[in-house]
């Protein structure tokens, strides 16, 4: 009977030694919102608790408002964030990292920018350098697309916090009165973006840092006014039904502070999940490179994160409190 106990107890210490858990550790379900950045970095926190952990982790489709909403119920139905930004998401982040403090952000953080884009052909050719060279009847004939006499200028997916924000943009610079404001699914309106520079014809966009767009074409972020606490009033439409009329927004955004978000019930259902979650730091040219490698080199999310785990493993380390 002792000897059976001391081979358990070498056992227990093989498994703590080798980063495992003699203690069972609940699966990680890992939220993954819409954006390529949030897909791979999804697919970096499963890869790092699957075979860094060796624990149990699945990927969960899901948009910011529901993520969150699982998170603060801490029953396991989704347990992360994977690029929560601020000050985007800071209605959500007030709310359960701040308010009932049921979720809880990484300590480390990469940084973020984001603004209107178009192709730099606009900016040489047509002296398209401000946002507000985007609220002027020539601006309505360049980028009407579609012939119905009113440009067109999308501000994002449905149910991106940024998407909310760039469309009072549109309406406070005196955009709306040329450019129509779009939304539709990341891919689909990217597709379309592709064709357009193709044709060398006009093209408005919610752009931001780090993305992929910014190493497979040739665009310029426009000019704004400097971001001005002031006049930055942003009412989420999951604050207040009406969010359009209560918001007002005459300038640019402060540059965004980006974080991994957790539940914190992972510390007791999880605790070693819970201190990665806590200890990971990303950067902008570290993003970047990995989304570069998906949507432009069309290598799988999985295979990208695997080869960057492999290669870096001090770093990953670093996150594991090794």
């Amino acid at each position: 009977m002792k000897k059976s106990i001391y081979s358990l107890l070498l056992i227990a210490a093989a498994s703590l030694a080798g980063g495992g858990s003699a203690i069972a550790q609940d699966k990680v379900m890992i939220g993954e919102p819409s954006w390529p950045g949030a897909k791979i970095i999804a697919n970096l926190i499963q890869t790092v608790i699957t075979t860094r952990l060796g624990g149990q982790a699945a990927i969960v489709p899901g948009t910011n408002p529901v993520i969150f909403a699982a998170m603060d119920g801490g029953k396991g139905d989704i347990d992360v964030h994977p690029d929560v930004w601020l000050p985007n998401q800071k209605s959500l982040t007030d709310k359960y990292v701040d308010g009932s403090k049921s979720v809880g952000l990484s300590k480390g953080a990469y940084e973020g920018r984001a603004g209107f884009c178009v192709p730099t052909y606009m900016v040489k050719d047509h002296k398209i350098k401000s946002v507000y060279d985007l609220a002027t009847p020539d601006a309505q004939k360049l980028f009407d697309a579609d012939g119905d006499g009113k440009g067109e200028i999308w501000v994002g997916a449905a149910g991106w916090a940024s998407t909310a924000i760039h469309q009072v943009k549109v309406r406070d610079y005196g955009i709306g009165d040329f450019l129509a404001p779009t939304r539709e699914d990341e891919a689909v309106f990217f597709s379309k973006l592709a064709a357009q520079i193709g044709k060398r014809k006009g093209v408005a966009f919610y752009c931001y840092t780090p993305h992929y767009v910014h190493k497979q074409f040739d665009v310029t972020m426009l000019e704004e006014p400097a971001f001005n606490a002031a006049k930055y009033k942003m009412v989420q439409p999951n604050e207040d039904a009406d969010w359009m009329a209560k918001s007002k927004i005459t300038v640019g955004d402060a540059p965004k502070s980006v974080h991994v978000a957790y539940s914190r019930s992972l510390e007791r259902r999880n605790s070693q999940a819970a201190k990665f979650l806590s200890n990971i730091k990303l950067d902008t040219a570290m993003v970047s490179e990995w989304t570069r490698q998906v949507i432009v080199e069309k290598k799988e999310p999985a295979d990208v994160v695997k080869a960057w785990i492999s290669a870096n493993p001090k770093i990953v380390d670093s996150w594991l409190g090794l």
